[in-house]
């Protein structure tokens, strides 16, 4: 869920750029604001996005910053923190089977004389906030060079695990003996430390680049016999991560959850009739191949945090349209729903007019608190957080978040409400 994710997918991918701003009221009757919801940050480590500020700091600097997030996320009343520990097929903690990342000192596989995340999640314990441990599955490295790796690296041990594509190495998520990797090296982290859950963004199979294949022919012919086509079989495989994954955290530690932040679009209504009013030139279903609908309908996750990353009346991806899109496939589900909100685009000037407006993000809570499935938001990130541009997090906090939220509360049975 790096730059590349946010930025190029959430806004440069929509195949209407057309804008329209404005705040469309809430639908609905407005509900009592609920204890216990989620107020989010993510806090992004790839190429040093929001920490540490840059590679090579010292042990006691990286900490520092670290405990700064920490506290500038309890001063704006948040209680959740979306750590981000393994960004690149690479660790924030001592692991037996990756190396240590390189955005720490700047040399991957060079221990940094220090362990991050379980400073993290005792740091984020000791004020009240919760610790989401966030891993990105299959993405190896920003490049294509598997010399750059360190010598001992997994990529480099079973070359035939990865597919570059696009710029970047991926592990190949069609191979059986690639998903029970990945889930052993998470759950290396789930059993070490009392993570409060487990967390991925939104790179399954890589976002499509024009012009370019991801080459999966092999595995396709090893393993996609039972399927019609190579959609169909890259979805399964999509599904069998995810499914497997829920179930191997509750073993090992049956207090964590296990959630995911998607693209905010499922389908297009031009394709789907069941998709969104929206004319995205991505749809996570057919382009990433992960039919988050249906995890949120099968109630496989504990929740779910789709990037609803555009304005208020953005004509491609309305906010006012999605919201209450995903309160419907919500509805009746023991999964979570809340919202990834993109701060980063507050007061960027290549941004849509609405962006400009310091409240433009506080009517998106109140827009979204009409619906009863939407427990809370996520914000993206932490350095937008701390250096807050136009003053929008600070105006959602005083329209919002008055009062300090406990825990955000977990779901047993279907989530209540009767929705948009």
């Amino acid at each position: 869920m790096g730059r590349l994710s946010r930025r190029a997918f959430a806004l440069a991918a929509l195949s209407t750029l057309t804008t329209a701003s404005g705040a469309a009221a809430a639908p609905g009757r407005p509900r009592k604001r609920a204890a216990g919801e989620m107020r989010g940050v993510w806090l992004a480590t790839v190429s040093n996005r929001d920490w540490p500020s840059k590679p090579g700091l010292t042990a006691a600097q990286q900490r520092t910053e670290l405990i700064a997030h920490l506290d500038r996320a309890v001063a704006d009343r948040l209680n959740a923190v979306m750590f981000q520990v393994r960004p690149t097929a690479d660790a924030l903690w001592p692991s037996p089977y990756e190396p240590w990342s390189q955005y720490l000192t700047g040399t991957q596989g060079r221990n940094p004389g220090w362990d991050p995340l379980g400073t993290a999640v005792a740091e984020a314990h000791r004020r009240g906030l919760q610790l989401h441990a966030w891993f990105n599955p299959y993405r190896v490295a920003n490049h294509t060079d598997p010399t750059k790796l360190v010598a001992s690296h997994p990529a480099r041990r079973h070359p035939d695990w990865v597919v570059p594509y696009g710029g970047k190495l991926y592990y190949n998520p069609g191979l059986p003996e690639v998903r029970a990797f990945v889930q052993d090296a998470i759950l290396d982290a789930v059993r070490k430390y009392p993570v409060d859950a487990v967390h991925f963004d939104d790179y399954f199979y890589p976002y499509p680049v024009a012009g370019q294949t991801f080459d999966d022919d092999a595995a396709y012919d090893a393993y996609g016999g039972d399927f019609s086509n190579r959609a169909d079989w890259r979805r399964h495989n999509i599904d069998k991560l995810v499914l497997e994954t829920a179930a191997r955290v509750k073993r090992v530690r049956p207090t964590a959850q296990f959630g995911i932040s998607p693209f905010g679009v499922w389908r297009n209504a031009a394709t789907d009739p069941l998709g969104s009013d929206t004319r995205a030139g991505v749809q996570s279903y057919d382009d990433t191949f992960a039919d988050t609908r249906k995890w949120v309908r099968e109630g496989w996750i504990d929740y779910l945090v789709p990037q609803l990353y555009w304005n208020i009346g953005f004509a491609a991806a309305d906010y006012a349209e999605l919201v209450p899109w995903w309160a419907r496939q919500a509805r009746g589900s023991k999964t979570r729903l809340y919202l990834g909100e993109a701060l980063y685009t507050a007061g960027d000037p290549a941004q849509p007019a609405a962006w400009q407006d310091p409240a433009e993000l506080s009517r998106h809570l109140t827009l979204a608190h009409a619906h009863a499935q939407v427990r809370g938001h996520v914000f993206f990130a932490a350095k937008e957080v701390a250096a807050d541009r136009i003053g929008a997090m600070a105006r959602v906090v005083a329209d919002h978040y008055r009062e300090p939220a406990g825990p955000p509360r977990r779901i047993t049975g279907p989530a209540a409400g009767t929705g948009a």
